[in-house]
């Protein structure tokens, strides 16, 4: 069956017997769908009785939180590259009036816009005779049609089928319908705070079970720039203006009928300490302490204490060694690493072969030491620093105009120039600086070309341009791919300390006189760090370099 870019998942199964379903019906759709996943939850309802179903509100009970959260957790072991949504606008503890008059059942008086319009519907529905499947599916498409806008035509299948073979091997689940359902305590105005970096399982848990129990507002803060300051791999982060698109989005799928407000957050506290129609506050085990302290500052502001309400933490079952055993945007960060992050700029200028890597980095950052491990894997090493040296010996270009520049004070017994008096001379200056610059990068760049030049005709494949200022001299024009190395400022000035035997100080003003990690990471195609043992270091570059032997192979294929 051919696969659907978006597709809408109608559960129809008792709330008690879903939880050992979700996994099955996951891998099951995930299947026929590719993109996303919406969820719509009916338990109860009936496809095959006759006459025509309609959706009805389902007032929130404690396993309707429960399930959202399996669901999540179960989606993100089975069908991680999908992007599941579970759909909340036909819950509500309240009825409200639909078409002018008082309808209890009536959650879509017109069926609702969803940001990615579903081209198939699914169900777990199992008919209990084979030949009303025909019947079933009219009757899925025009409830689903009912509740969104669904493309023209839309497409059905039964689940059922699938379901059997994929439970054979599972305990039947145990009806329960004789139980009450514990009601689930609703509020009017509910809070939030956390990053939202590269919405993922967890952060849709949080939102949708937080959507669940707002009535009315829903107040989401989300960490700006001081917020962000300790992040592992901070540089990563998608910009604040993405995170809240992409909220925005999310929670319009989930539940429009709510008042959405995201507000940046500087501080641990933002907005809960001191909007007095807050009620509760969503927190995980690991975030309760900062929901306490939130009520503790509230009662220095006279206001109202919130309910805290907790939720459970989702397990990674993919995490590694650096990674934490919870979902969570900082191990997701750490899976980029090695990866092509953005595609490299048209290299029609440059010779197909061999493929040019740029790597650059901060002082600290390990980048030559990666230059090494890319060169036992069987890249070309071209170390600029080396070059450097090289442009400066006695009788080059370079050595005329920087004797003719700085004066013959620069110079050695022995007429060679003194790399350390020379430094003396630029230092602070930046007009100095640049004088020198403008001297040795070109020069250096040349011997790029060369060494490059001669790569090629000893038909070498790829080539690593080891430079600290790739970036800085303009050199990305010699390079196919952009390599950055990165680690925390704190990190660095420890290894420069260690190093090189300078105090912090004057570390950390090394450091300020380079281009920023952030700054370094907007002109990456790829991106490294060596802040975790060698071992994860050598993983990573091994990951980078066998992606890369895939992209050339592909270019020449193509």
């Amino acid at each position: 069956m051919s696969m659907f870019s978006t597709g809408i998942l109608v559960l129809t199964s008792p709330l008690q017997t879903l939880p050992l379903r979700i996994a099955p019906v996951l891998s099951s759709a995930a299947q026929l769908v590719e993109r996303t996943l919406y969820v719509h939850l009916h338990p109860g309802l009936n496809l095959s009785s006759g006459s025509q179903p309609r959706p009805v509100f389902i007032p929130p009970v404690v396993d309707l939180s429960t399930l959202i959260t399996r669901l999540y957790n179960n989606a993100a072991d089975v069908c991680g590259h999908l992007d599941v949504r579970v759909l909340l606008t036909n819950m509500r503890a309240q009825p409200t009036a639909c078409g002018g008059t008082t309808s209890p059942n009536c959650p879509f008086p017109t069926p609702q816009p969803l940001f990615h319009c579903p081209e198939v519907v699914l169900t777990d529905f199992a008919p209990q005779d084979p030949h009303q499947s025909h019947q079933v599916k009219q009757c899925l498409e025009k409830y689903t049609g009912n509740c969104y806008v669904c493309r023209p035509g839309i497409s059905s299948v039964l689940l059922h089928p699938q379901l059997v073979k994929l439970l054979e091997n599972r305990d039947a689940p145990k009806d329960d319908e004789g139980q009450k359902a514990e009601p689930l305590e609703t509020y009017s105005d509910v809070v939030v705070g956390g990053t939202f970096d590269r919405l993922h399982g967890a952060h849709k848990t949080l939102l949708s079970i937080s959507c669940l129990l707002a009535n009315r507002r829903f107040v989401i803060g989300v960490c700006d720039q001081a917020m962000l300051k300790k992040k592992v791999l901070k540089e990563l982060i998608e910009p604040y203006s993405e995170r809240v698109q992409r909220l925005r989005e999310f929670l319009q799928d989930t539940k429009p009928s709510l008042q959405v407000e995201i507000v940046p957050l500087e501080d641990p506290f933002g907005v809960s300490i001191v909007d007095p129609l807050l009620k509760c506050i969503v927190v995980s085990e690991e975030t309760r302490k900062g929901g306490e302290a939130v009520n503790k500052k509230r009662v220095e502001n006279s206001l109202q204490l919130l309910v805290l309400h907790e939720i459970q933490l989702l397990k990674d079952a993919h995490h590694d060694e650096i990674e934490e055993e919870k979902i969570s945007s900082s191990s997701l960060r750490s899976r980029l690493l090695g990866t092509l992050l953005t595609p490299p700029k048209d290299p029609s200028h440059l010779p197909p072969t061999p493929y040019v890597i740029g790597l650059t980095g901060g002082s600290g950052s390990g980048k030559s030491s990666i230059a090494k491990q890319l060169e036992v894997l069987g890249a070309v090493r071209i170390d600029c620093d080396k070059l450097g040296h090289e442009v400066y010996q006695l009788g080059t270009e370079a050595y005329h105009k920087v004797l003719q520049e700085f004066g013959s004070e620069i110079l050695n017994e022995d007429k060679t120039i003194n790399r350390r008096a020379l430094g003396a001379k630029v230092f602070g200056n930046q007009e100095r600086l640049k004088c020198l610059t403008d001297i040795v990068w070109p020069e250096i760049a040349l011997l790029v070309k060369q060494t490059i030049n001669q790569a090629r005709e000893e038909d070498k494949e790829v080539c690593v341009v080891d430079a600290a200022v790739l970036l800085e001299a303009g050199w990305t024009d010699l390079v196919h791919e952009v390599w950055v190395t990165i680690i925390p400022e704190e990190e660095a000035v420890v290894r420069i300390t260690e190093r090189d035997g300078i105090s912090t100080e004057d570390a950390l003003h090394r450091l300020q006189s380079q281009w920023s990690n952030s700054k370094q990471v907007k002109h990456a195609n790829v991106v490294l760090s060596t802040l975790w043992e060698p071992e994860v270091t050598r993983k990573q570059v091994l990951k980078a370099w066998n992606l890369l032997q895939k992209r050339i192979k592909q270019k020449k294929e193509g």
